[in-house]
């Protein structure tokens, strides 16, 4: 049975971080659902691209509680949108308690923050949103994926790639993100 992943679409996200992510899961061969926060209506990103949930985070959620891994794209609408979220709040700290993964990226760990989620980790983000990152936390620099446990944050759109990477290797295993990223050029052209 093939893991599974739930990326958490809200306003304003980071469309390359949301996008890169799920098709490189996929590729990995992990089921992604994309899930719109507000529905399942299309969801107008950061640099004004829409995108299309797969279903609404209500109906995943009431298809299937529980994920393998728990994403969470950055851009600084969308992020703030998160954080706002008591749904996503649960959601990721009944993932984190139950040692599923929660990933965040970009502006995207100011969630953690916001939920106490991942407290006493290790974690990374867009460097402008540093000082959201409170002393409940250390903060990293000089990584472009930083894990912790079932903990996985990265920095911006640049780090995507070795981002979804990550996951795919902590979800599937090194061979199969080898593979992923050998067929996708990212590194040995």
């Amino acid at each position: 049975m093939s893991k599974s992943a739930l990326m958490i679409l809200a306003q304003g996200a980071e469309e390359m971080e949301t996008v890169i992510t799920v098709d490189m899961l996929r590729r990995g061969g992990v089921t992604v659902t994309l899930a719109g926060l507000d529905g399942s209506s299309p969801v107008l990103c950061s640099r004004q691209v829409t995108l299309v949930p797969d279903k609404s985070l209500a109906d995943a959620l009431a298809e299937k509680p529980q994920y393998d891994a728990v994403i969470l794209p950055g851009g600084l609408e969308g992020s703030e949108r998160l954080s706002k979220s008591s749904v996503v709040g649960t959601l990721l700290k009944e993932h984190e308690k139950s040692g599923k993964i929660v990933a965040a990226i970009c502006a995207a760990p100011t969630a953690f923050v916001a939920h106490g989620v991942a407290k006493g980790k290790r974690v990374t983000s867009y460097p402008s949103t540093k000082d959201k990152i409170s002393s409940d936390y250390t903060y990293v620099e000089g990584e472009r994926v930083v894990v912790d446990g079932n903990i996985v944050t990265s920095r911006g759109p640049g780090t995507a790639y070795w981002f979804g990477l990550t996951l795919i290797e902590l979800l599937t295993g090194k061979e199969k993100a080898q593979q992923v990223e050998k067929g996708m050029l990212i590194s040995g052209y």
